[in-house]
């Protein structure tokens, strides 16, 4: 694609190259937190990949640099693509607060393409929502304080059944490893947990590790290899090619809605 330039923030700069592999392009040099512009004006359309994890302040604070570097450097347009927002956990929140353009990806189709292909009993399996917004078991959970569950309550049957755990994140995993241990007490027959993001702070591997789960199932939009490697319960679905399609689409000026039902090859 010709006038455009694709930068990494050093927030996950492996899910950045395998979206600019995709798109076959070079990620551009940032050095030192500063661009090499050179002798010329960059006046391409910019995109800066930097998901909100690790030091998420720094890596905010860095991103919000790179892009003022790219306005100084007369690019025609800078996008910021953030795989994991951050400060957007409270689930009270109902409004957006933007004053430009904005464009909110979904994972359900590499999620649906995952459970197809790697759940065999696929089509007896129940999906077990954690939040009110959907699924045909419902987890309800009462909390004394952030991160601590007081109480959880199953609704609807799962008995003999493939349960599927969706949530769009985990942090220390308290509420998916409390659901888990209440679904095979009520009689499924195996519990996957399967999450946009995974966060695993805390107590979270060791509690992964002692659930009855036969998976548990995140995005990339975090980095993932250090715990993959303490708990061998996690997997991982590439979400790359959503990310280099949306730029595409963004650049031509097509829509994005497309990326709502379908994985991109």
């Amino acid at each position: 694609m010709p006038n455009i330039v694709l930068f990494s923030g050093s927030s996950h700069h492996d899910l950045s190259q395998r979206v600019a592999d995709r798109l076959g392009l070079e990620l551009g040099k940032v050095i030192t937190k500063k661009f090499n512009r050179g002798e010329r004006p960059l006046a391409e359309d910019v995109y800066i990949i930097q998901s909100g994890c690790g030091e998420i302040n720094d890596n905010l604070m860095e991103l919000l640099i790179m892009i003022n570097a790219c306005k100084i450097a007369s690019s025609s347009r800078v996008t910021a693509v953030i795989p994991c927002f951050p400060y957007a956990r409270q689930d009270k929140k109902d409004k957006g607060f933007f004053d430009i353009a904005v464009d909110n990806l979904y994972a359900e189709p590499a999620v649906l393409q995952w459970i197809r292909e790697n759940i065999p009993e696929w089509k007896n399996c129940i999906i077990v929502s954690i939040s009110p917004v959907g699924g045909f078991a419902l987890i309800h959970k009462e909390r004394k304080k952030a991160n601590e569950v007081d109480r959880m309550v199953l609704v609807g049957d799962v008995k003999d059944r493939v349960a599927i755990l969706v949530d769009d994140m985990a942090d220390t995993c308290g509420t998916i490893c409390h659901a888990a241990d209440k679904l095979i007490s009520a009689g499924a027959i195996k519990v996957y947990a399967i999450l946009t993001h995974g966060i695993f702070s805390g107590p979270a591997i060791s509690r992964i590790n002692s659930a009855p789960f036969e998976a548990v199932v995140v995005t990339n939009t975090i980095p993932q290899e250090e715990k993959m490697k303490q708990c061998p319960k996690i997997q991982v679905i590439d979400i790359s090619m959503i990310l280099a399609e949306a730029i595409r689409r963004t650049h031509n000026g097509e829509s994005v809605s497309y990326l709502f039902s379908h994985v991109p090859l």
